[in-house]
């Protein structure tokens, strides 16, 4: 009986001593962090923690929460269930480790062949730290997510940033694998990548053709993060003159994408010195520009107004200065332009051709650093400086021209009294909030001023500003939130003392705000999705009496408004290591907002002033009329071997926004114009399918593209329409049916001494105009070549490196003359004389072609000096080619004569000098 006494009293006591070594807690933390839950924990209890004070620095988790009666397990569990510590508890110890658990006995998951010493375990339970690939480069491992003894998870998903580590800008299209090549993923344009690894260790290299390659061991525990920066190879400057991905072209689902960077296309040739990213584009096969001094693009068989230009996501309506011989945006602050000509994203929509992406660079987190040239018409500048070291940057760049000596050195006295000018400014901040967040801030503004006669001043210039929110949702989801406005403006003073002076003016401005979510679900799908609106605000055009003198009568068109929103998904599906489809999706929808006045035409007339039957009035933002439709967006990969693949694509694509304009070739003057009542939106759809192979470890790059694409309601106009603050300019359109259809080749060498690319293309744009009515119809109805068709078009770019500083750069350029109407007789009616026309576009002006070469001196190379400097001396259309721009008639004495305009019809040699320190 004595012993069961003393037995229970025994079991009683550790009962007891049971309790009171495990109290509860009923406490509350608000806005506490981790340290103060620690001293808490200190104070109440006779509990002590051991760790690294640098490990709670690192989590800075913030802690609100009500406990009423809580175990002190289920606190500290709540308190590292964010962070990367693991805990363990030990008689009056609490001992924190970073990654990695504390076991107090062999885990059943060693095998026999790992390797532990068992006399570090101890008699009396003392905790062994466990680390399952233990080697003597334990060190050098970077630990990854916190490890759980629960966990049965096989993969894990490894994101980060890849930053260049001198300047401290993230990189885009660097390729992030792992040893066996097996796992792979590219950096997109803000430098994050995310690649799933099997859990456990893993070697994660860096690999790329610009930088410096890196390696790095990885032990995945769970989800997480890993950075790198990376060294620019020597040879960046003087190699490469078009980027692409390692493999890209293979490995890629989409077509008809490149990727053009600033500093790639230095030594590119150009006119008066100027480096140019938008000029180097219409050299790439299935992109074409009416000729010299033409500022729009066509692309694919698509007119200029077809053509998405964004800066930082921010629409740019006029993307040139000086009528297209140079760019509006300054190279020496653009990261890359990202042009799609086939398989548009289902992000973007608007445009029925082509979007160039354009990203301008971050500013340095690290140090100040500058760039920029100095030229003969032009000189930029380009500083970014940290404004919180590692935290916050902020770039600014500045270009303008001093071209006022060329025209005062002309011999004709009316062009030495002309002027010319323009400037444009940008500013970049950015913000890294924390490893969340990232706020990024764009403004720009560019400014033209010209003048060709005393009495006439033009004037034009784009204003944008973006705001773009970067959140990091988890692990597997990012979130962008872009907030932006842009306008595009020009007025023209016409004053010449008498009384017809006037001044006219137009505007068009926008608001978009879109939201976008990436979502890696599995390394078998990957979603892009969310949601765009942006608000248009036109003002068609407003002409008022300049002088007192003038007898001008004040007019305006109506303002124009509207709202264009759209919803957008796309899931990219690998079925297997050959196959990989991206199915996307977008649906658009359109209205026509008040306050206008609409016309009533009569059915089954002509539209015109005379079959008007009723105006309608709509009263502030009342709809007028809505639009939508549904744009479905596939593309398909299928790798034949490694280095070959085989891609098809369909895009559907709708617009709303029609550019009015009666030249050959889109002019700063011409208007944008909204879909209403009277005009309908544009659509098309696009087929696609291409052939890519790789030679000599990638060295060589072969592709051939075909596309067939069909066109509804494209705008164009009667004989002698009148655009210009034309109230019923419905009355003066035409709405008609398109195809296009061509074959693009590339070649592309991407390293080596002798580097570049020869492109050549042929394809045919077709439009047809057959409506009821014989004013309705052109070229009786049938199909005819569009104004800027042109079958053949070669392009060849090519530089060759004599040593690391001197470098020989040519370019060569053939195309086929574009069509024109020429005047094939005369007539005579009611005793007057008149021209006899032939069918629209049946004739062609001569062919173009054009040589251009360069020299390019680096200067040296030593590592410690205040600044990289490079010449650039190069002669624009060497051969004195005189390429007609325009051809024209002109009726003198009866006679009609012809005659064809030049820009460049001589040899114009530049020299430039660029620093960048």
């Amino acid at each position: 009986m004595k012993k069961i006494l003393i037995l229970f009293f025994f079991v009683l006591s550790q009962v007891v001593f049971s309790q009171v070594e495990k109290p509860t807690f009923t406490v509350e933390f608000k806005d506490s962090k981790i340290s103060d839950v620690i001293k808490y924990i200190e104070s109440e209890t006779k509990y002590k923690f051991f760790y690294n004070d640098e490990w709670i620095t690192e989590n800075n988790i913030i802690i609100s929460k009500n406990y009423a009666g809580a175990s002190l397990d289920e606190i500290i569990k709540d308190t590292f269930r964010e962070t990367n510590l693991n805990f363990f508890i030990d008689s009056n110890k609490i001992i924190l480790t970073k990654n990695s658990i504390i076991y107090d006995k062999i885990p059943e998951t060693i095998t026999t062949t790992t390797t532990v010493k068992t006399e570090t375990i101890s008699n009396n339970n003392d905790p062994v730290f466990y680390q399952q690939y233990q080697n003597k480069k334990s060190s050098s491992i970077v630990l990854i997510g916190k490890e759980s003894k629960n966990s049965s998870q096989s993969s894990y998903v490894l994101s980060g940033i890849i930053k260049n580590e001198k300047t401290g800008e993230p990189i885009s299209n660097i390729v992030v694998r792992t040893s066996d090549k097996l796992k792979n993923a590219v950096t997109d344009d803000n430098g994050k990548y995310s690649i799933s690894v099997p859990a456990g260790l893993n070697e994660i290299e860096i690999v790329s053709l610009n930088y410096l390659g890196e390696f790095k061991k990885v032990m995945m525990y769970n989800h997480g993060n890993l950075n790198f920066s990376v060294t620019e190879k020597i040879n960046q400057l003087d190699e490469i003159v078009l980027t692409g991905k390692e493999k890209q072209n293979i490995n890629s689902v989409t077509s008809g994408v490149t990727t053009i960077t600033s500093e790639e296309i230095k030594n590119v040739p150009m006119v008066l010195g100027e480096r140019d990213i938008l000029k180097v584009a219409t050299i790439i096969p299935g992109i074409k520009s009416v000729g010299e001094g033409s500022s729009g693009f066509n692309v694919r068989g698509g007119k200029e107004d077809q053509n998405l230009f964004l800066l930082d996501d921010a629409v740019l309506y006029n993307p040139a200065h000086f009528f297209g011989f140079f760019s509006s945006i300054n190279a020496y602050t653009i990261k890359s332009a990202d042009i799609y000509k086939g398989s548009i994203p289902s992000q973007f929509g608007g445009r029925l051709s082509s979007v160039f992406d354009i990203s301008t660079k971050n500013g340095n987190l690290e140090k100040l650093t500058g760039e920029g040239g100095i030229g003969p018409v032009t000189s930029n500048i380009t500083v970014s400086t940290p404004v919180v070291k590692n935290k916050s940057s902020l770039l600014v760049g500045g270009r303008a021209t001093y071209s006022g000596w060329i025209l005062r050195s002309l011999k004709d006295s009316q062009l030495q009294n002309s002027k010319a000018s323009f400037y444009d400014g940008i500013a970049k901040y950015n913000h890294i909030i924390d490893d969340k967040n990232e706020l990024e801030t764009t403004l720009y503004y560019s400014d033209d001023e010209f003048s060709i006669s005393s009495d006439s001043i033009y004037h034009y210039n784009n204003t944008l500003a973006t705001v773009k929110w970067k959140h990091k949702v988890n692990d597997k989801t990012n979130f962008t939130a872009n907030l932006s406005n842009s306008q595009y403006k020009f007025d023209i003073d016409y004053n010449n003392g008498l009384s017809n002076s006037f001044k006219y003016g137009y505007k068009i401005n926008d608001s978009q705000l879109q939201l976008k979510f990436n979502t890696n679900l599995s390394e078998t799908h990957k979603f892009n999705y969310g949601i765009s609106t942006k608000h248009y605000k036109l003002d068609p055009g407003e002409i008022r009496p300049l002088g007192d003198q003038s007898l001008i009568i004040a007019k305006r068109v109506d303002r124009e408004k509207a709202l264009e929103s759209g919803i957008f998904i796309n899931d990219q599906i690998k079925v297997n290591d050959r196959f990989t489809v991206n199915v996307g999706a977008r649906y658009s929808y359109f209205v026509s907002l008040g306050e206008s006045s609409q016309n009533v035409y009569e059915n089954g007339l002509p539209i015109s002033e005379a079959t008007i039957v009723e105006t309608k009035t709509y009263k502030n933002n009342e709809t007028i009329k809505t639009y939508g439709g549904f744009e479905p967006r596939i593309s398909a990969r299928f790798k034949l071997t490694e280095d070959m693949s085989i891609k098809g694509g369909y895009d559907k694509t709708y617009q709303y926004l029609h550019l009015l304009s009666s030249n050959t070739t889109q002019s700063p003057l011409d208007t944008w114009k909204t879909s209403d009542l009277n005009v309908k939106p544009q659509s098309a759809s696009q087929y696609s399918l291409g052939f890519y192979k790789n030679f000599k470890d990638n060295i060589y790059e072969v592709s051939v593209e075909g596309y067939y694409k069909k066109l509804n309601n494209i705008l164009d106009y009667k004989v002698g329409a009148e655009l210009v603050l034309n109230t019923n300019v419905e009355t003066e359109l035409l709405q008609g049916k398109g195809k296009a259809y061509g074959v693009e080749f590339l070649l592309k060498k991407q390293s080596g001494r002798l580097n570049g690319w020869i492109g050549y293309t042929y394809s045919r744009t077709f439009i047809k105009l057959d409506g009821q009515f014989n004013e309705q119809k052109v070229n009786n109805g049938e199909y005819f070549a569009a104004n800027y068709d042109k079958p053949h078009d070669f392009s060849a770019i090519l530089n060759y490196r004599f040593t690391k500083r001197y470098s020989f750069s040519a370019n060569f350029i053939y195309q086929t003359g574009r069509p024109i109407t020429y005047p094939v007789g005369t007539y005579q009616y009611g005793n007057a004389n008149y021209t006899l026309y032939s069918d629209r576009n049946k004739f062609r002006i001569p062919d173009y072609y054009r040589m251009d070469i360069g020299l390019n001196i680096e200067g040296n190379h030593k590592l410690k000096k205040l600044a990289h400097s490079f010449w650039n001396i190069s002669i624009y259309n060497v051969l004195g080619r005189n390429n007609p721009y325009s051809v024209f008639f002109v009726t003198d004495e009866g006679k009609i004569k012809a005659y064809k305009t030049s820009i460049f019809a001589i040899p114009i040699p530049t020299i430039t000098y660029n620093f960048k320190f």
